[in-house]
């Protein structure tokens, strides 16, 4: 069947973060129903972040043909689905770190892959990205919600016994057994994951109309050496601000659902939580234009330290719905702002710079960072419970002093 590029490529980051809008939100929650303690579940999620940050490093590079992108997004589709599955077999610790590195391993590299579809694709034709990759966001609020909703309903309530065929049987224990195995509390999870990614897989197994295209890049034999470049004291202080700045996040990616189901929240009302962040992501992401085109990176990563400092704070203060959905929305401060902070510094380097900087940023602040923190979290948080969320408070105030002093302006 084939079908328009721009429906392939909306449909790949459609159902890639309808899949993620399940993981990142309610993983640590399918963990603890399995039984696992806090403290390896911060293990798990953090050898997890770190497999992440291999693939999309080492991964990602090696498809140097464009016209192998699509049959790479495929065979990565399917590789991460046979990992889903994989969780089905056991609860070990052992055999869930194996699983939980191959997952994301190979779930990691699918977006960095789209997106360098989406930049083949735009010089074969014109189309609007941010039209395109904006169902991406969508699908993890809907997801997010979804999959909060039918948790707190305790899955799919099951009424044979309610059917009028004249049957003299009990199907109690029947309806019981499919509930609890299949559809019931924290189990809704992994059905639903393993569910998303199947209809990735599928998506991708559709022809796009036009074929991806384009030539080997050549090596940039002018790119400047990682030495030169960390020899620069803004290009270092950049670094370690952005990488405290997202690692200060592992501990609400890690432990922010278990802490609010443990304070009283149901599973539906965390996943419209985790839905406003996110909605107030896209918000941000659409009108940062109008709303920073004259900040500079510095002051940008200023704004994102302070509402890190604030929302990290509240969140170890209160649980209290008003404040969090006060410290949903600063989601938008802690995590956007800070991301175009990072990509306006990295926009204003000189052109040789740009792909070495852009690898080491994604590698320490979306990946190393957040990964190590995540170990760090599971042991703090068994033993400090909500005061894991004021050492994340802490974490980000050195970020407020090592704000590197270029100041690099959008352009007008």
């Amino acid at each position: 069947m084939v079908v328009p590029s721009t429906f392939w490529l909306g449909l790949g980051y459609f159902t890639y973060f309808f899949s993620y809008g399940i993981f990142l939100p309610f993983w640590s929650v399918w963990l603890k129903g399995e039984g696992i303690e806090a403290s390896m579940i911060g293990i798990l999620l953090g050898v997890g972040m770190i497999a992440r940050f291999i693939g999309s490093l080492v991964i990602s590079p090696t498809i140097k043909d464009p016209a192998n992108l699509i049959r790479a997004l495929r065979l990565l589709s399917l590789l991460a689905l046979l990992f889903a599955v994989c969780f089905v077999f056991g609860s070990h610790w052992a055999w869930l770190f194996f699983v939980m590195v191959g997952f994301n391993l190979f779930f990691s590299p699918l977006v960095p892959l789209s997106d360098a579809l989406a930049g083949t694709w735009q010089k074969q034709f014109t189309f609007d990205y941010g039209k395109v990759r904006v169902w991406g966001s969508i699908a993890f609020i809907i997801s997010s919600s979804l999959t909060g909703i039918l948790m707190s309903a305790n899955g799919i309530n099951f009424s044979l016994s309610s059917l009028n065929v004249g049957w003299d049987i009990s199907f109690d224990r029947l309806n019981a057994w499919i509930g609890h195995h299949l559809f019931g509390t924290h189990q809704i999870i992994l059905a639903f994951l393993i569910f998303s990614i199947a209809a990735m897989l599928l998506g991708m197994l559709l022809k796009p109309a036009i074929m991806p295209v384009g030539k080997v890049k050549a090596a940039n034999t002018h790119a400047v050496s990682f030495k030169t470049l960390l020899s620069e004291k803004s290009v270092w202080q950049f670094l370690i601000c952005v990488t405290l700045l997202q690692a200060a996040h592992a501990g609400y990616y890690s432990f922010g659902s278990i802490y609010w189901e443990q304070a009283g929240y149901s599973s539906s009302t965390i996943g419209y939580l985790w839905s406003l962040g996110v909605v107030a992501e896209v918000v941000i992401f659409t009108f940062s234009k109008q709303l920073f085109r004259r900040w500079s990176a510095r002051n940008l990563l200023l704004l994102s330290g302070i509402c890190g400092v604030v929302r990290w704070g509240l969140m170890g203060t209160s649980t209290e719905l008003l404040v969090l959905i006060i410290i949903q929305i600063l989601h938008c401060g802690t995590f956007t702002v800070c991301h175009l902070a990072a990509m306006r510094f990295i926009g204003a380097r000189k052109e040789n710079e740009i792909i070495r900087l852009q690898a080491t940023y994604s590698a320490l602040a979306m990946g190393g960072g957040i990964a190590v923190m995540s170990i760090i979290a599971g042991f703090m948080y068994e033993h400090i419970g909500s005061g894991i969320f004021w050492v994340m408070a802490l974490i980000v105030l050195p970020a407020l002093f090592l704000r590197p002093k270029v100041e690099a302006h959008a352009p007008d």
